[in-house]
């Protein structure tokens, strides 16, 4: 490749006097094959598909090296199929999946308030985003979570460690910033880094779910909490966003109704353009993943099924139980099924593994006087639908599930069906169900796309500075 720059460099060099840059800055290749045949010094004769390939081959570093030769060979390398290869065949573990890489970067890339994807597309250089890219520091990635945090380094594939979450976490009679503090100084110890050494990206539980004064208050004190928590540990930078809106964007998507199922309560949130509703309304079902646990708990003692611990009640839930398409059907079909729990052996479930899921329709199976999970999101549909906040109803009909729980097999078809024989045609056309796109890790993975986008942290964080000011105070949580 030395060889190769070193012969770019003599050829344009020998050129003296002549004219040779081309005026035009087309990325196609048949107009720069007409327009620059006489720029390209021993390389004129070259045809241009055979160079681009040529190019291909040396990689992004060495492309970018000869943007600088000259106007021809800029034109030639800023081409954005070339830089579009070039971000599609990185092997890096840290880069997303081209379809969330293109997501981020048409959606996220300016922050608060998110532009459109027409917007942006335009003017777009994917050659320049590469570079933006390789230099965005990496951030401390912690998904609070309502059962258990998520922790880890956006460069990482995955997260790297789980504890107890922050509204759990040590003394509950406790101070919040006492709370807090013991938590963050924890998850960084584990992770072994220095909080002054990256910002941090910061997932909220839903929480305060109204649009009251008294929540609207409740929030600010939990933010404001967080942040001087953060800032006192000499975190740089803090970007804090709510659970849903990021499981939203891990689906590709702005705009939505986010169904978490949390540790206690399942939480239906109407997002549009990255901004929780809450105008429209936040449903809460006062049913959760514990419920769900404790109720395969009571069906395995009723059948005389042992077991020692509720964690191997929870590993076979999650291993063994579905939500069937049609509950009474299911009933008369064998079901049986069987997984070996790590110290405990062999466990053997039948009916138990599909009426475990049925409480989030049926709750008074289990005892719950609640709203099933169908009419609760029918419920916020029809809000969001009476509400008129745009003049196309498509926003709120992609529903993303979200939570442990919400992985459960067969949970997305069986809502899309209840839905649409619940709501009118006229609102339930176009309803599509997304299963949790990353699993259980669906949230630590929405922030891991605006941790890696190539305009982090500048539109997305809050500095020390910026909070003492109150600039950013208003992020969407």
């Amino acid at each position: 490749m030395t060889t190769l720059i070193r012969k770019v460099w003599e050829s344009v060099s020998s050129r003296k006097g002549s004219n040779t840059e081309s005026t035009s800055s087309s990325s196609s290749s048949s107009s720069l094959a007409t327009s620059s045949t006489a720029c390209l010094g021993a390389f004129d004769r070259v045809p241009t598909d055979l160079l681009m390939q040529i190019v291909r081959l040396v990689g992004p570093k060495e492309a970018a090296k000869l943007s600088a030769v000259c106007k021809a060979w800029r034109c030639l390398v800023s081409d954005n199929e070339l830089w579009i290869f070039f971000l599609q065949n990185q092997k890096k573990q840290e880069e997303p999946h081209w379809d969330s890489f293109l997501f981020s970067e048409t959606h996220l890339r300016s922050g608060y308030p998110l532009q459109p994807f027409w917007s942006q597309m335009p003017q777009l250089s994917f050659m320049a985003i590469y570079g933006q890219r390789e230099q965005v520091p990496g951030s401390v990635i912690i998904d609070g979570g309502s059962g258990y945090c998520k922790f880890g380094w956006s460069k990482y594939a995955c997260p790297s460690g789980r504890s107890a979450t922050f509204l759990e976490f040590g003394n509950v009679e406790s101070p919040m910033y006492s709370r807090l503090r013991h938590f963050f100084v924890t998850i960084y110890s584990r992770m072994q880094v220095k909080p002054s050494s990256q910002p941090v990206v910061l997932s909220i539980p839903i929480c305060h779910y109204d649009d009251t004064e008294s929540a609207k208050a409740s929030r600010r004190q939990l933010k404001e909490a967080i942040y001087k928590v953060l800032f006192d540990i000499n975190v740089p930078a803090v970007c804090a966003i709510n659970q849903a809106t990021l499981a939203l964007f891990a689906a590709r998507r702005t705009s939505g109704i986010v169904v978490n199922i949390g540790f206690q309560v399942t939480s239906i949130v109407p997002i549009l353009n990255g901004k929780v509703m809450r105008k429209v309304g936040v449903e809460i079902m006062g049913l959760g993943a514990l419920k769900l646990t404790g109720f395969l708990r009571e069906l395995m003692q009723q059948n005389n099924i042992g077991f020692e611990s509720l964690y191997t009640v929870r590993t076979l839930k999650e291993n063994l139980c579905y939500v069937a398409a049609d509950y009474e059907a299911e009933l008369s079909k064998n079901t049986q099924a069987s997984f070996e729990a790590t110290g405990e052996g062999w466990f053997t479930l039948s009916k138990e593994r599909f009426q475990t899921g049925e409480i989030l329709f049926q709750p008074r199976l289990a005892g719950v006087r609640t709203m099933g999970l169908h009419q609760a999101v029918a419920l916020c549909m029809d809000h969001c639908h009476s509400a008129e906040l745009t003049d196309d109803d498509a926003w709120f009909k992609t529903v993303v599930l979200s939570g442990g729980s919400a992985c459960l097999p067969g949970l997305a078809g069986r809502l899309e069906k209840e839905l649409h024989g619940l709501l009118p045609p006229s609102v339930s056309k176009g309803i599509t169900v997304i299963p949790p796109p990353y699993g259980a890790d669906t949230a630590w993975f929405g922030a891991k796309l605006i941790s890696n986008v190539s305009t982090f942290p500048g539109p997305w964080c809050m500095t020390r500075k910026q909070f003492r000011q109150k600039s950013k105070a208003k992020l969407m949580w």
